[in-house]
C-alpha cells in the first residue's frame, strides 16, 4: 500500500489529539528535563541568554528553561493550537516566556536579537518544498547575534533507515490504541497513523512524512546556512524506557556558531 500525504499536512496536524497521540515524549516532564540538561552540557548557555524555542509547540522546553531561571525566553510555533495551549499554561503559572504564533522561515522578530536558538523535538523536514529546512536554519542564523549558537534536535536518518520499523502500535490508558504505518520514501519516512478509541471508534486517520538527514547532510545544511564549528552528537535518546517511539526513537543533535 502506498501511503499518499498531502504537502500541508503540518498546518494541521498539531492539535489535541496530537497531544495525546505523542504525549509519551511531548508531555513528559521528567523526559523534558534530561532533554534540557543535555543542551546545557553540551550548548554554552547562561542564564541572562536570550533563548529562542523555535518550532516549539507548546513550550515544553521554553517553560523548563524558564523554570530554571532563563527568564529570556521567547517561544514560536505555527499550531494555533499548541500556541494557546502554551498561553494558557504560561498564564496559569505566571511565566513570562514571549509566545508567538509564526512561520518558522519568517518569524517576523528582529535580527540579532538572541543568543542561542534551540529547534528541539524533530521538527524539521516537515515541510515538502526541499528549500524550506534551509530557509529555517537562515531564519535562525539572521535571529542570532554574532558569536551565538544554534542547537537542532532531529532523527538520525541513517540509525532510522538501518532500524525502519513498518507497523507499531501502543495503548494509551485503557481504551486509546495508536496505530501506525510507515514506509521508505527516498531519503524520507511516508505514515499512516489510526487512533482509536474502544469505545467511541475512530478519533483520527491522517497521514504525514519527514525527510531524513544523516550526520553527514545536516552538517553540509548547517555549513550552507554560513554556522561554524559545528558538531553532531549521535546516539541521543532521554528516554528511561524501551519502545518504539517513532522519531523520538534514535536521534541526533546538532549545533553551530554564528560567526
Amino acid at each position: 500500500m502506498t501511503i499518499h500525504v498531502h504537502p500541508d499536512w503540518w498546518k494541521t496536524l498539531f492539535d489535541e489529539v496530537y497531544l495525546l497521540t505523542d504525549a509519551r515524549s511531548v508531555c513528559d516532564e521528567e523526559l523534558t528535563r534530561r532533554e534540557v540538561d543535555f543542551i546545557c552540557e553540551i550548548l554554552p548557555i547562561e542564564r541572562e541568554h536570550r533563548i529562542l524555542d523555535l518550532c516549539g509547540g507548546h513550550g515544553r522546553h521554553s517553560f523548563e528553561f524558564y523554570a530554571r531561571g532563563f527568564i529570556h525566553c521567547t517561544l514560536v510555533d505555527y499550531s494555533e493550537f499548541l500556541i494557546e495551549h502554551a498561553m494558557t499554561h504560561a498564564a496559569e503559572r505566571n511565566c513570562s516566556v514571549h509566545i508567538v504564533h509564526a512561520d518558522a522561515r519568517f518569524t517576523g522578530l528582529a535580527g540579532a536579537s538572541f543568543d542561542r536558538v534551540i529547534i528541539m523535538g524533530n521538527s524539521l523536514g516537515y515541510i515538502s518544498d526541499s528549500n524550506a529546512d534551509r530557509q529555517i536554519l537562515n531564519e535562525a542564523y539572521r535571529l542570532l547575534r554574532p558569536g551565538g549558537w544554534i542547537l537542532a534536535d532531529l532523527s538520525d536518518g541513517k540509525a532510522m533507515k538501518e532500524c525502519f520499523v513498518p507497523i507499531s502500535w501502543h495503548e494509551i490508558g485503557d481504551d486509546i490504541v495508536v496505530c501506525r504505518q510507515r514506509e521508505l520514501v527516498m531519503d524520507a519516512i511516508h505514515a499512516r497513523e489510526m487512533v482509536l478509541d474502544k469505545k467511541k471508534g475512530l478519533v483520527r486517520d491522517r497521514t504525514y512524512a519527514v525527510r531524513l538527514y544523516d550526520a553527514a547532510a545536516f552538517r553540509k545544511i548547517l555549513a550552507e546556512s554560513f554556522f561554524k564549528n559545528i558538531c553532531i552528537h549521535t546516539g541521543f535518546s532521554p528516554h528511561s524506557r524501551k519502545g518504539d517511539f517513532g522519531f523520538m526513537n534514535r536521534r541526533m543533535i546538532a549545533i553551530g556558531k554564528k560567526g
